[in-house]
């Protein structure tokens, strides 16, 4: 799988990370709404990881995901749950 940079994914790219993510036991780790809506309406797997960083760069994105390790080691434990919303520290 590949990163993406830019706007959110394509309905066709969207749909073939997420069954990629859903075949091999991915956690899709995203900013993109869509998938978060695809695990809302057809559950897991895969589960996701949305980020709600704003414009940042990659050193700041894995900034977020070292600061909320926590959060990510718990969610990961957790089979009931599908989707884990990481914020800025600054949003409530």
């Amino acid at each position: 799988m590949r990163a993406r940079r830019g706007g959110g994914a394509g309905a066709s790219e969207g749909r073939e990370v997420w069954a990629y993510a859903a075949a091999h036991g991915l956690t899709v780790v995203t900013k993109d709404v869509d998938f978060v809506e695809l695990a809302t309406l057809r559950g897991t797997p895969p589960r996701v990881v949305w980020l709600r960083l704003g414009n940042g760069t990659t050193a700041e994105v894995e900034a977020a995901l070292r600061r909320h390790h926590a959060a990510l080691v718990a969610f990961h434990a957790d089979p009931d749950r599908g989707v884990l919303e990481l914020r800025r520290p600054t949003d409530s």
